[in-house]
């Protein structure tokens, strides 16, 4: 079983009790796919100089945001943890010459369990978190994804988790601030429907809508992880339109390597997703 790599697009916090548009999708998407043995998420809220993976017996869910409603506080995403899988992980990146730690007491931050509240909302299937590295290269990400694309032949769901628009100055900013965000997301997946990799690499310059769309690069670059992670079967994408919430983040998601015969099982699934013919 060979799984494919999944860019989510977290959003707000507030996507943990308001699935909008990409939730119901997204839940779609965990039914659809063979189950894994564990998940493997990258997300810009968990950033060290050195790689970190969860390792602990038990993962605690975190809260690292404030001021929203107290529902959200009492929120729990308890799947199982995965202290083999992590230390799988940590000889993989060894055998690339990446260096990488367990810690045993870091839980999941929020990039990784509110997306994953609706991709898996019965929380039964194991979960680690690795660190995203604090640059702002998106080559060093594809290249982070790349040591670690052998897991997907070994059962391992690996997920970037970040926002394919996250500008926000400009959240509830108005239709001006949505039009930027839109076409953002379509000069994506334009190059990702092309296959023009070497565009995406250098979006900040080719991208007249780039700086605005990302003031700053983290929660674009887990797009680059999950390509890495694809290895050379991330030209076969699916993009799921996830919508455009508080008027500047896209929730736009992608699906890359996903090679199984999708002919026969779109029915379920067709309004949810729109294949890219690399």
């Amino acid at each position: 079983m060979t799984l494919p790599c999944l860019f989510i697009s977290h959003g707000s916090p507030m996507f943990a009790l308001d699935p909008g548009q990409l939730g119901p999708r997204l839940s779609a998407l965990g039914r659809r796919l063979p189950r894994p043995r564990a998940v493997l998420v990258l997300s810009p809220h968990w950033m060290t100089r050195e790689l970190q993976i969860t390792g602990g017996a038990r993962l605690d869910t975190i809260h690292d945001f404030g001021g929203f409603p107290a529902a959200l506080y009492q929120l729990d995403y308890p799947a199982p943890a995965a202290p083999a899988v992590a230390r799988e992980v940590v000889d993989m990146l060894g055998q690339s010459g990446l260096v990488a730690q367990i810690d045993p007491a870091r839980g999941r931050d929020h990039g990784a369990w509110v997306p994953m509240m609706h991709l898996y909302p019965e929380a039964d299937v194991p979960m680690i978190q690795l660190s995203q590295p604090p640059t702002p290269s998106p080559l060093a990400l594809l290249e982070l994804g790349q040591a670690l694309a052998p897991l997907r032949e070994r059962g391992i769901l690996i997920i970037g988790s970040g926002s394919l628009t996250h500008n926000l100055y400009e959240i509830g900013a108005g239709p001006a601030a949505t039009d930027h965000a839109a076409a953002f997301a379509a000069w994506v997946a334009s190059r990702l429907a092309s296959g023009d990799l070497e565009s995406l690499l250098d979006y900040r310059r080719l991208c007249p809508d780039a700086r605005r769309a990302h003031p700053t690069d983290e929660h674009f670059l887990p797009l680059f992880f999950a390509l890495g992670a694809a290895g050379s079967a991330w030209t076969h994408v699916q993009h799921i339109d996830g919508g455009i919430t508080y008027d500047a983040l896209s929730m736009d998601s992608f699906v890359f390597g996903d090679t199984a015969n999708e002919a026969d099982r779109l029915d379920e699934v067709a309004v949810d997703f729109t294949e890219i013919d690399a």
